[in-house]
């Protein structure tokens, strides 16, 4: 019988990568997209033979993932997957909301033209992975749209800030994007957001990089009413 989800065997590739970051990715890719759920207990054992590396490599990732929230440890009990609980979440997408819009407004300020261009060929690439309906595909089709946005706000401030709770919405956007008819409201949202970008009116582009925060937030809610409650630490 084919391995599925947290059963199947991930064999990291020897390459440049430092392996623990190998590791680090495959596991937050695997929490993010689910394979491990809320409150389920990280047993190092399964991991080691999930990646087929060593309890040290398996350890130092697990640290890693604990400083991004999306792992808590618990005495007697080991390393879990973090719950992010409702006020959680909401506090998350008013920071995305707030840094997200103002990103918007400060690139159709400021950006060059190379780095309109980029922006363009990132957004084509979310909606090739949209249509492709691939979660892992649209989460990094997603990251790589808002690196570029933000490299172009001219801000350090916002990529800097953002970055340490990344992950933990990469969390949320991923079952916000479950939601039906989400993915292609998505699409039409950033759409908007780029015509606005293009035609320089920094005002509204961000005025729609907060309505898009805001939409996915209560796709987010949606689809939260509708998971199981996490296991009890």
């Amino acid at each position: 019988m084919a391995l599925t989800g947290a059963n199947r065997v991930q064999r990291v590739e020897v390459v440049a990568a430092p392996l623990r970051k190998q590791v680090i990715e495959l596991l937050r890719d695997a929490i993010i997209l689910g394979d491990y759920q809320p409150g389920e207990r990280l047993v190092e054992r399964d991991l080691c033979e999930r990646f087929e590396v060593s309890r040290t490599v398996i350890r130092e990732a697990l640290r890693h993932l604990e400083a991004e929230g999306l792992v808590k440890l618990v005495a007697n009990r080991g390393p879990i997957v973090s719950a992010t609980t409702i006020r959680e979440a909401k506090a998350l997408y008013e920071v995305r909301e707030a840094l997200e819009s103002l990103a918007a407004r400060c690139f159709a300020e400021r950006a060059s033209n190379s780095q309109k261009r980029r922006l363009v060929k990132a957004f084509t690439q979310v909606e090739a992975a949209y249509r492709r309906e691939a979660i892992p595909d649209e989460l990094r089709a997603k990251d790589e749209f808002y690196k570029v946005l933000t490299e172009g706000s001219d801000n350090p401030i916002i990529a800097s800030t953002l970055r340490p709770i990344q992950a933990r919405i990469q969390m949320l956007r991923g079952l916000s994007l479950q939601a039906p008819g989400r993915q292609s409201a998505s699409i039409e949202e950033l759409r908007e957001m780029m015509a606005a970008i293009d035609r320089g009116d920094a005002p509204r582009a961000g005025e729609l990089a907060a309505l898009h925060v805001r939409q996915a937030r209560i796709a987010f809610e949606l689809m939260a009413d509708k998971q199981p409650a996490p296991a009890t630490p």
